[in-house]
């Protein structure tokens, strides 16, 4: 991989962290938090899933712990978000230009970084979606609402098509292309399932018949007194 291509991948990483934070800042917003309220929950939103993922890895301190770009980048997200209301209009589809590039990023960062230390492709696929949506996942649990990849646009499912892409071309020691590949996935994917509103099916409404159980047992009615048969 070429020193270009790598600092291309650094910049989409850290853009999203920056985006993501923002994301977490919109959400401060619309609960009427305060300066702290936004900082934690941008942290948790840039950072939370490369958080999860390094300490699921037990490989060290997280990167977000060791590299200060990022911490940097989150709590510049948070400021932003407090200062400037960009939860409409092109502020909005910036980030989620920039969060939808995130997704794939992350998806192939972590699964790429799952297989660096001997994990299998199941195992891999699913740290890569662990770093994309676990900050998204934990901002939602910080203020007492269901995690929008639950039940929202193909976010979670878009992960683990970049994830999959990923482990692929890893195996075959292409990762470079496996990066860009997985960013472009994630980008197209992700934007154009929040266009439309693509959601998973919910669960099946069917139901299965009861076995009439007490009519097999029920006993036969009794003769008459006075009679035998």
């Amino acid at each position: 991989m070429t020193i270009e291509a790598d600092l291309l991948f650094r910049l989409v990483d850290v853009f999203g962290v920056f985006a993501n934070a923002v994301l977490g800042g919109a959400v401060a917003r619309t609960k009427g938090f305060d300066a702290i309220g936004f900082a934690i929950l941008a942290i948790c939103s840039g950072l939370g899933g490369g958080m999860l993922r390094d300490v699921l890895l037990g490989v060290g301190f997280p990167v977000a712990l060791t590299d200060p770009l990022y911490l940097s980048s989150a709590l510049i997200g948070a400021a932003v978000a407090f200062l400037l209301d960009l939860g409409r209009g092109w502020g909005r589809r910036a980030l989620l230009l920039g969060d939808a590039l995130a997704l794939g990023c992350w998806s192939a960062t972590g699964a790429a970084k799952a297989l660096g230390v001997g994990l299998a492709y199941l195992p891999a696929i699913f740290l890569g979606v662990i770093t994309a949506v676990g900050g998204g996942m934990l901002r939602d649990i910080l203020v007492n609402q269901t995690p929008s990849v639950f039940n929202g646009p193909l976010y979670a499912t878009v992960s683990v098509i970049a994830s999959t892409e990923m482990v692929v071309l890893r195996s075959l020691d292409q990762y470079g292309l496996g990066m860009g590949l997985a960013i472009i996935t994630g980008g197209v994917l992700g934007l154009v399932s929040r266009w439309r509103q693509w959601t998973l099916p919910p669960a099946a409404q069917w139901t299965v018949p009861r076995p009439r159980v007490r009519k097999l047992f029920r006993s036969r009615a009794r003769p008459p007194k006075g009679r035998l048969f």
